[in-house]
């Protein structure tokens, strides 16, 4: 039986089912092994990534640090998701409480916010060591990084908090089933009863003026910092820097380019079938997660260089206990 809240003589689901990919009916299960893989490269490869920084007292500079804060929020992003979404797959647990809904909802969009201002903070501390090398260490210290880090934090609340707090407002009456494997915003409000214009409207707004509020500040500091590297002497040092930027602006035109795209097709492509938005939000979602780890361990050298010794040292530790003799039958205890 679905669950129902009654206030005011209006009828409001209380309870949803989470419907993945409806349109694949009982062969849903057969995505549990695809995306349960995919789940766990996002995790070795974040958590390795992260290991290396933690772990190397050499890497402990606001720029790896930043790196590694930026990979634990890929990795809870997507803890958020997945484990939800294999859990759709089946018909015995997918069913969830509005309130837990609106908390997944919450955490979706305020990690995937946090993730973008991040990228803010990381091409700050990089504008100042590029275009202000020599007063570097005085002006990101560990007390301004905190602060910078605490307003992203705020600012991502400011940001997810209105859409949300909208949405628990909303009467859900049409139907109980999210044909979605998450809590997202669109999928939920498909189900509401009402108007809904407001919330389409602040939605829509929050996105567009953080999406080019976010693209102003981020090309004009990497514009700035382009132009500072080009004007410096030494060949080396210009190069580290042009790899630096190249590695972080591949980061954001990958975050940013699946969330537009996302956003542009789910209001654009009203005649795509529900699978293929699906198929998009787990695109958005989890391709940050999964491609992030990748390009800063492979692009960025000190992180490369940790990480090739791990690989040696797990290599070489491997081969040491293939070759090690086997006990004779005198060492065996009697």
């Amino acid at each position: 039986m679905s669950s129902w809240t009654n206030s005011s003589s209006n009828l409001s689901y209380a309870s949803f089912i989470l419907l993945g990919f409806p349109g694949l009916k009982e062969s849903r299960a057969l995505l549990v092994l695809p995306f349960l893989s995919i789940y766990l490269v996002i995790v070795s490869a974040n958590a390795l990534v992260i290991h290396t920084v933690v772990a190397q007292r050499s890497l402990h500079q606001p720029m790896y640090l930043l790196i590694a804060l930026l990979l634990a929020v890929n990795l809870c992003a997507a803890t958020t998701v997945v484990p939800a979404m294999l859990l759709s797959f089946s018909s015995r647990f997918s069913r969830i409480s509005l309130a837990r809904c609106l908390v997944q909802m919450f955490c979706i969009y305020f990690l995937i916010v946090f993730d973008c201002n991040i990228l803010l903070v990381m091409a700050l501390d990089r504008y100042v060591a590029i275009c202000y090398p020599l007063r570097y260490p005085e002006i990101v210290t560990g007390q301004m990084l905190a602060g910078l880090l605490g307003a992203a934090a705020t600012r991502s609340t400011c940001i997810v908090a209105p859409v949300v707090g909208l949405a628990s407002r909303v009467r859900f009456c049409r139907s109980d089933v999210i044909h979605h494997f998450a809590c997202e915003h669109m999928a939920l409000m498909k189900l509401s009863c009402g108007d809904i214009s407001l919330n389409k409207t602040v939605g829509l707004t929050v996105r567009i003026f953080n999406r080019v509020l976010d693209m102003l500040l981020l090309g004009a500091s990497y514009s700035r910092i382009i132009h500072a590297a080009f004007r410096i002497s030494s060949g080396r040092a210009r190069s580290k820097a042009l790899n630096t930027c190249g590695s972080h602006l591949l980061v954001i035109f990958t975050v940013y380019s699946s969330t537009m795209s996302s956003s542009i097709v789910y209001r654009v492509a009203r005649t795509a079938s529900q699978d293929v938005h699906n198929l998009l939000s787990a695109f958005y979602l989890l391709l940050p997660c999964l491609v992030n780890p990748i390009i800063y361990g492979a692009r960025t050298k000190e992180i490369r260089q940790h990480l090739a010794t791990v690989f040696q040292r797990a290599q070489h530790q491997v081969s040491s206990e293939k070759l090690q003799p086997p006990p004779s039958h005198r060492e065996l205890p009697a």
